[in-house]
């Protein structure tokens, strides 16, 4: 099973004054120790359970530019960017740009978005949720379209594009998608339809994330689609087990959910503590045990 690395929070002490340090020296130990994928939060604020608008939080897409020039193994990406903070046009092209500047290491996660505050507080229009679910459809098929020989015209319901003109291309062709969320009858199904990946949160349980994966595997019989090409990956904190504090427990529940086909799972350093030495330790040891564990294969 591969880690990833979700810095989750800029609230590390005397962040006023190495904020860039700190986070230039975790994604350096992440990238040096093996782990498989460095993510940031792509918010405006910081969420209120994490401590809320007036603790730091950069833009997304800006501090992955950043980590391209200062990595050089680890994938690159945000979980999950919102669809409504950028016109999916430009989504393509900045994504694009990333996946260029660092040889093919960044990753495109998007989700429906939900956090109101934050679109109201910069005054970006925040529509209804099934309308949200609709822009991600269409976001979708838009970065698909700039990823393949097609730059004509897109003509949706939201979204308009005369031309979807994309140059240079990522090196692969295309960047992965994962789409975070587990919503049963929208988000599961687009999964499906044009996911690489899905992201589910631990937290729910290893139960829930079996009926999740079913409930995918059923979408995606529906449309015509390999459940297997799908990468499953899980994180989001609240499972019972720190990795650094009890590797033990933390190494059998990833075995467990490894028996449903989870193949990557994402950790953080904690708030208010040093990211930089919580990361060496995760990768000196726990990732070797965990890249023991393997996935089961026809899950």
């Amino acid at each position: 099973m591969d880690a990833g690395i979700h810095y989750f929070t800029f609230t590390h002490p005397d962040w006023e004054n190495r904020l860039t340090e700190r986070l230039t020296a975790t994604a350096q130990a992440a990238d040096e120790g093996g782990v498989s994928l460095l993510t940031v939060m792509d918010h405006y604020f910081q969420m209120i359970p994490v401590g809320g608008p007036f603790e730091p939080m950069l833009e997304g897409y800006t501090t992955l530019g950043y980590l391209a020039g200062i990595t050089t193994n680890v994938n690159l990406g945000l979980l999950v960017t919102g669809v409504t903070y950028r016109h999916p046009g430009l989504l393509a092209k900045i994504a694009t740009t990333v996946d260029v500047l660092s040889g093919g290491r960044a990753w495109l996660g998007i989700g429906a978005a939900w956090y109101d505050r934050e679109h109201e507080g910069l005054g970006v229009p925040f529509p209804s949720t099934a309308e949200r679910f609709e822009r991600l459809e269409e976001a979708l098929q838009i970065v698909n379209q700039m990823w393949s020989d097609d730059d004509g015209a897109y003509d949706g319901k939201h979204y308009h594009l005369k031309e979807t003109i994309n140059l240079p291309q990522p090196p692969r062709g295309r960047l992965p998608i994962l789409i975070g969320g587990g919503g049963e009858r929208k988000t599961l199904r687009l999964v499906a339809q044009y996911g690489d990946a899905c992201h589910l949160f631990v937290r729910e349980g290893l139960d829930q994330i079996q009926h999740k994966l079913d409930v995918l595997k059923r979408h995606c019989d529906d449309v015509g689609r390999d459940y297997h090409e799908i990468r499953k990956t899980i994180g989001g904190g609240g499972g019972p087990s720190s990795p650094v504090d009890d590797p033990d427990a933390f190494l059998s529940e990833m075995e467990r959910y490894a028996a449903l086909g989870v193949s990557l799972v994402t950790v953080s350093p904690p708030k208010g503590g040093d990211p930089q030495a919580w990361t060496e330790q995760f990768t000196g040891s726990v990732l070797p045990r965990l890249r023991e564990i393997e996935p089961a294969a026809g899950a």
